[in-house]
C-alpha cells in the first residue's frame, strides 16, 4: 500500500454523526480531501454485538481503501471501541485513528478532581474502551459511565436544543451531577452525535463542568500523526469532501446538514453496497 499527502482522508460511521469528526477536521485542516462513509444501511452499531461491529467495520474500511486514502479516522465511538486493533492489523500500513484515545487524554487533562463522567451508547459503555483507556493515564480517577441512547435518535431529527433535549439530558444525567463533594468536574462526549447537545448538557450539568468534544480532540491527533508521518496536506489550497452512504440519501442529506450547519449537495453523496 503506497501513502501520499496528496490522497484524502477516509472516515466511517455507522450513520451521520462521524459528520462532527468531518466538520472538526475541515476547520483544523481545511486543506485536506475527505472521503465519509457513513454506513446508514446498518445503524445504529451501539446496539450490535461486538463481532458484529467488527465486521461491519472491516467492509466500510475496506471501502475506503479501494478509494485510495492515506489514513482512516474510525468517526465512531462503537466500532473504535469494538474494532480499532484489528482495523490496524488487517489494513497495516494504513494509519488508523480511532476517537477514544484523544478523547480520554483531554478528559484526564481537563480534569481536576479526577471524577469524569462518559456519556455514549450502550455498546461503548459496555465495551469498557474510554474507561480503561482513562484508568491507563490516571489509575485513581473515578469513572462513571452513562449509555445516552436516546440522543443519537434525537439528534438525527434535529431536536438537540430546547426543552425535550434538556429534559432527556436531565434524566440521564441530573443525579450524578448533583452538588455536592462527589460532583464529577469532567463530562466527556463519547458519541460523535453528542455534541450537538453541548448546550442543553450545560444547563444540566452546571458551568462549572468540563465538557470534552471527543471530535474536536481527535481532529488535533490527526493533524499530529499526519505531521509525523509527513502526510500533510498542501496548505493553503482548499480541499473537498465526498460523502457515500449505504442507503437513503435522502434522509443523510437532511439530517447530515444538522451536524454539518451547512446544506449537502446531491451531487456530493453516492449511494454504494458494503
Amino acid at each position: 500500500m503506497s501513502l501520499d499527502a496528496h490522497m484524502p482522508i477516509g472516515l466511517f460511521d455507522s450513520g451521520i454523526g462521524g459528520l462532527t469528526v468531518l466538520h472538526a477536521l475541515r476547520r483544523r485542516l481545511p486543506q485536506e480531501d475527505l472521503i465519509y462513509l457513513g454506513d446508514t444501511a446498518r445503524l445504529p452499531y451501539g446496539t450490535k454485538g461486538r463481532e458484529t461491529i467488527i465486521r461491519y467495520s472491516q467492509r466500510a474500511t475496506q471501502k475506503l481503501v479501494d478509494s485510495g486514502i492515506k489514513m482512516l479516522v474510525i468517526a465512531c465511538n462503537t466500532a473504535t471501541s469494538a474494532a480499532l486493533p484489528t482495523l490496524r492489523e488487517q489494513f497495516a500500513p494504513l494509519p488508523v485513528m480511532g476517537v477514544v484515545e484523544p478523547g480520554a487524554a483531554a478528559a484526564v487533562a481537563a480534569s481536576r478532581n479526577k471524577r469524569i463522567v462518559i456519556t455514549a451508547t450502550e455498546a461503548t459503555i459496555a465495551g469498557g474502551a474510554y474507561q480503561e483507556a482513562i484508568r491507563r493515564r490516571c489509575p485513581d480517577a473515578t469513572v462513571i459511565g452513562r449509555a445516552c441512547t436516546l440522543f443519537v435518535s434525537l439528534a438525527e431529527e434535529g431536536w438537540t436544543d430546547g426543552p425535550i433535549a434538556e429534559g432527556v439530558a436531565a434524566r440521564y444525567l441530573r443525579d450524578v451531577f448533583a452538588d455536592g463533594p462527589e460532583k464529577p468536574d469532567t463530562l466527556l462526549l463519547g458519541c460523535t452525535h453528542f455534541p450537538l447537545f453541548t448546550n442543553a448538557l450545560r444547563h444540566v450539568v452546571g458551568p462549572d463542568v468540563h465538557i470534552v468534544d471527543s471530535a474536536a480532540t481527535t481532529a488535533q491527533a490527526v493533524e499530529t500523526e499526519l505531521q509525523r508521518l509527513g502526510l500533510l496536506g498542501e496548505p493553503g489550497r482548499r480541499g473537498v469532501s465526498r460523502f457515500l452512504v449505504t442507503d437513503n440519501i435522502a434522509r443523510f442529506m437532511r439530517s447530515g446538514g444538522y451536524f454539518l450547519g451547512e446544506e449537502l449537495h446531491r451531487n456530493d453523496v453516492t449511494l454504494v453496497d458494503l
